[in-house]
């Protein structure tokens, strides 16, 4: 049982306001001016992102992964491509990112189709990672279901004696995908639920269309 209700928890949200005439041409240079004050912040994980997925059935589902790379009105992040967002979104291309960073009352919600970044950009990522981060990736059936930890541990053990003496090779499973933003969202909390939400919307002459939204 709970030891609290739920409908009575709640917070007022004053730190800061968003308004119109702020707002540059360009969501990407307001996306880059959030992230660093949320990484000067030390939000915790300022990078973390909720990724929105559908399957060929309609049947939505979320995970949270990092964001890697951030250029040209695109989103980059690395995964197993044999991995359950990794099959739907071969399935359907169309994707969601929430970043969301409590302590500065923000949130940014972000639309657009994925597609995989070129195997050569996901080699140069991958040779970046850790060592261990590599052999896990190259060991781990991600998203399948597995008999015990033992079993990925075992793996990983053997896999790691296998490129003691060698540089890690990148799986060919694993790698990138850009997401191509048409739709992004600024939330910026206020006071008595009356938020600040200003959405952009990517036009058919690549231009942004600005518009608030209600609370």
């Amino acid at each position: 049982m709970l030891k609290a209700e739920l409908s009575t928890i709640r917070k007022e949200y004053t730190k800061s306001g968003l308004k119109e005439k702020d707002l540059p041409e360009d969501p990407l240079l307001l996306f880059n001016k959030w992230l660093n004050e949320a990484i000067s912040a030390e939000v915790n994980e300022p990078t973390a992102m909720i990724v929105g997925t559908v399957s060929s059935e309609g049947q939505p589902s979320t995970r949270t992964v990092l964001l890697k790379e951030l250029h040209d009105n695109q989103f980059v992040f690395y995964t197993n491509y044999e991995s359950r967002k990794g099959q739907q979104l071969k399935e359907n291309p169309k994707i969601s990112l929430s970043f969301v960073w409590h302590e500065l009352e923000r949130q940014v919600h972000i639309e657009g189709i994925a597609q995989k970044n070129s195997p050569e950009e996901s080699d140069e990522y991958f040779k970046k990672r850790p060592y261990k981060s590599r052999i896990g990736a190259r060991i781990s059936p991600q998203s399948r279901p597995i008999d015990s930890r033992m079993q990925i541990i075992r793996a990983f053990v053997k896999e790691a004696a296998r490129w003691i003496t060698e540089d890690v090779e990148r799986p060919a499973n694993w790698g990138g995908f850009i997401v191509h933003a048409v739709r992004i969202e600024f939330w910026q909390g206020r006071p008595n639920r009356l938020h600040d939400r200003f959405l952009y919307t990517l036009q058919p002459n690549e231009k942004w269309k600005i518009q608030r939204l209600a609370p």
